[in-house]
């Protein structure tokens, strides 16, 4: 049986989400690349490009503009399956982006070097309010 929300596992998880976190709105590039599964298989799908393998993901990162990553997040959960596997969500909101919301998913795995992002999804919608 897998065990849900180790409470060691979720720690874990929940302080590289944090890291992650720091280097996006920081724009530590290096960090970002280092976070995410060095793989062909690795998928980033974003608010206007779709990356697949960490090639196109370190392209991406290394040509964005620095400028307007701040950033304050709302309503994250994090859930892990198991010791080596898990899922972090949130939703996000930009200065001077009124009226729109950010969604965030993530798919981390635990590798002998670390939990990284092996799947990534962001999108933003217009704000349907109060959940």
């Amino acid at each position: 049986m897998i065990e849900i929300d180790d409470p060691a596992v979720k720690a874990e998880v929940e302080a590289v989400f944090a890291a992650y976190e720091t280097a996006l709105v920081t724009n530590d590039v290096a960090t970002l690349e280092n976070l995410f599964h060095d793989d062909l298989r690795t998928i980033r799908y974003g608010a206007g490009e779709n990356l697949y393998g960490m090639e196109a993901i370190r392209a991406f990162r290394r040509a964005r503009a620095p400028q307007g990553l701040a950033r304050s997040l709302e309503h994250t959960v994090i859930t892990t399956y198991g010791r080596d596997m898990a899922v972090a969500m949130t939703l996000f909101r930009r200065e001077g982006a009124a009226g729109r919301i950010g969604r965030q998913s993530q798919t981390w795995v635990r590798f002998p070097e670390g939990w990284k992002v092996v799947a990534a999804h962001v999108s933003v919608i217009e704000d349907p309010g109060p959940a």
